[in-house]
């Protein structure tokens, strides 16, 4: 099958097997030449491991630490000349590549969000690994989660008043307003449901039920502040109560773990990057090309694997105390919040339109990380051959 990228909204619908294999393979050839650990973690589950800071978080793991991973996901399979979703491609790439060293990975496909997958992974732990759990890495991003026979949605929207702005069409280049009507109450609460901090209060409460959690072992949850030009949107907004939710979240787990295992919880506070859920936020996509192009001018810009090989390399695994903010965030996002970058940032987006966007941002590198996301416009990929679509994720957990 002769596999091109169909672009629907914010979304590719299609992905490409050869395409992610490569991106996969580029990641872990940075790790393997980057990783400083002081100390190494040897057992790591990562709840939301198939695509951006999650997957990265397992290649890091795995081939800079050489650490066994079990990986939660919930991607789908090809079917009916369908090609799978990028997530199932990037864990079979990685996977295959992992199997190729002989280290351990194994995935498990399911609802993270429901008990039977959580069961599941205890039971894995349980049976397969010699020691307990030392690193949780919560990194989920759903729109939609089931809970308690309820359905919650999250959405994204201002609080209390109407937002309007610039935004662009990723695709066209075109730089147009959007406007945005505030959250109801009810949004609100169904987004901090789906992207608030309970699940990962579950998950951890059930592993260090379960016993499968070691002694001083870490967990961290992935969150983002942003700029101030964001904040409406963001921070503010529906998204930025649930990450906040997160955040307070992360302070109950860090006693939790201190109390039973001598261990801790944080928040990474990382990176503006695109991903499939970023994608998807009015003004952020603009907001990323204009910061791309000022950060990669002064040569500070980092990807997701770059981002994660210094929280392995200079935070949780350096030889001294880890750093982190009053609010005990460990705080990743301190090269894009640096003030010369905003400055320059700030000055771009007031001139910016549709007519000069090329020119004062980087929107085709932008435009090319995300249809890389779903392996297309990967260099040394023939995307004019025919090639199966069935690829299979090697150690699926039954």
């Amino acid at each position: 099958m002769i596999i091109e990228p169909k672009v629907r909204g914010f979304i590719c619908t299609t992905a490409h097997p050869d395409g992610c294999e490569a991106q996969v393979a580029k990641q872990i050839e940075y790790v393997k030449a980057n990783t400083k650990m002081a100390k190494r973690p040897q057992n790591v589950l990562v709840i939301g491991a198939s695509t951006g800071y999650g997957l990265a978080s397992r290649i890091m793991a795995a081939f800079g630490a050489g650490a066994k991973t079990l990986g939660v996901f919930f991607e789908r399979p090809a079917s009916n000349n369908r090609p799978a979703s990028a997530g199932w491609y990037n864990s079979a790439a990685f996977e295959k590549f992992a199997n190729e060293l002989g280290l351990y990975a194994k995935s498990i496909n399911g609802d993270a969000f429901s008990d039977e997958i959580k069961q599941q992974v205890i039971d894995v732990v349980k049976n397969d690994f010699e020691g307990k759990l030392d690193l949780i890495i919560y990194s989920l991003a759903s729109p939609k989660r089931s809970y308690n026979g309820n359905l919650y949605s999250s959405t994204l929207k201002p609080i209390g008043t109407s937002y309007k702005d610039k935004t662009v069409n990723i695709l066209t280049g075109e730089v147009n307003q959007v406007e945005l009507d505030p959250a109801t109450d009810e949004e609100i609460a169904s987004t901090i449901k789906v992207m608030g901090g309970e699940d990962w209060h579950l998950w951890c409460e059930q592993l260090l039920e379960a016993g499968v959690v070691s002694e001083n072992a870490t967990t961290v949850a992935y969150s983002y502040i942003g700029p101030q030009m964001t904040y409406p949107i963001y921070r503010a907004g529906t998204i930025g109560v649930a990450k906040e939710d997160l955040e307070q979240v992360a302070i109950k787990l860090d006693a939790m773990f201190k109390a039973k295992v001598g261990g801790q919880a944080y928040i990474s506070v990382n990176k503006g990057l695109v991903t499939q859920a970023s994608s998807a936020i009015p003004v952020v996509p603009l907001y990323m090309s204009i910061l791309y192009k000022v950060m990669k001018q002064q040569n500070s810009h980092e990807g997701c694997i770059e981002q994660m090989t210094r929280l392995f390399n200079e935070r949780l695994y350096a030889q001294d105390k880890i750093v982190t903010d009053a609010q005990n965030r460990i705080r990743l996002d301190d090269w894009e919040l640096d003030a010369k970058v905003q400055q320059e940032v700030a000055a771009i987006w007031q001139q910016i339109s549709s007519e000069n966007i090329e020119k004062l941002s980087d929107i085709a590198g932008y435009r090319e990380e995300f249809y890389q996301l779903f392996g297309f416009n990967v260099p040394g990929i023939d995307y004019t051959t025919d090639i199966a679509i069935d690829t299979e994720i090697m150690s699926i957990a039954d």
